[in-house]
């Protein structure tokens, strides 16, 4: 009994137990565009997590680059290049428009205009079958 007690007080305290990063920023307005990037990277090894949600370790590096690069003062748009050039444009949850990413813009379109068309198609056949049984 004493045991279970003692497990459920530890499994009670685990979140307690993950680390918290702290930067320190000379402004604000340089913590602010912090979480602002960190919610605009996508982790790479997390599915569909921001940097910011993500408690892996890779997130934890790109979390601490973002930092550093914002106290040396680079600009948001250069700050997203870095991390686009290193890991690939699935790392923006804003990708460019080009050749290689025209897909995640056209496709979403593209397949709600097929499976309209499709439920179109299908309305219309039964209505054919319907017509055809009353006759």
């Amino acid at each position: 009994m004493i045991r279970l007690a003692i497990l459920l007080l530890a499994l009670a305290a685990a979140p307690s137990w993950a680390a918290i990063d702290i930067y320190q920023f000379d402004s604000d307005a340089q913590q602010d565009r912090f979480h602002r990037l960190t919610e605009e990277l996508r982790c790479p090894k997390c599915q569909n997590q921001s940097i910011a949600d993500s408690d892996a370790e890779i997130s934890q590096d790109m979390r601490e680059r973002v930092a550093r690069m914002i106290r040396e003062g680079h600009s948001d748009e250069e700050i997203v290049t870095f991390f686009v050039d290193r890991y690939g444009d699935f790392v923006s949850y804003r990708p460019p428009f080009n050749p290689r990413t025209a897909i995640l813009w056209v496709g979403p379109l593209t397949l709600l205009l097929l499976g309209g068309v499709g439920i179109v198609l299908l309305v219309r056949r039964a209505s054919r079958e319907a017509e055809e049984d009353d006759q």
